[in-house]
């Protein structure tokens, strides 16, 4: 029983899904400065400002070396993953959404000849950039250093 009590209050589980959940709220903002008009899907989706992946392992990764020491093993793995996460958000998924413009933009052409049956066009925002990266990894880690002041 001991184990749901300390599972729900882990403080550096709690922290990072906050971390998270502040950078997917953040993303209605951006949303609305760069669109002028208010919308709520950007909290469900992927990509956009801030990464909430990022806010979320660099508030673990940090959370961790707050706790357990930046010169330890367990630290140095969480980093591992983290950087290997934002790398993965910032280029391979990135890379995968502006491929997916592109074959958006293709089949639209080609289905101006000849009717191309699809359901709906592909994902398009599924990776950041890498301010938005940036920008998700520096909110984790304050709201880690937060987290551990209160």
């Amino acid at each position: 029983m001991n184990y749901i009590v300390d599972f729900f209050t882990n403080r550096i589980l709690i922290s990072s899904l906050l971390a998270m959940a502040i950078a997917q709220s953040l993303k209605i903002i951006t949303f609305l400065m760069k669109n002028k008009h208010l919308d709520f899907k950007p909290i469900f989706s992927n990509g956009g400002m801030p990464s909430s992946h990022s806010s979320f392992v660099m508030c673990m990764t940090t959370g961790i070396g707050l706790t357990e020491g930046f010169n330890s093993p367990l630290f140095a793995a969480c980093l591992v993953v983290s950087l290997i996460i934002m790398q993965d958000a910032a280029g391979i998924r990135r890379s995968a959404g502006d491929q997916a413009k592109i074959l958006n933009k293709l089949v639209k052409k080609w289905s101006e000849h000849e009717p191309i049956s699809l359901d709906k066009g592909l994902k398009e925002l599924v990776g950041h950039t890498p301010i938005q990266v940036l920008a998700g990894a520096l909110l984790g880690v304050s709201i880690a250093f937060i987290s551990k002041l209160i």
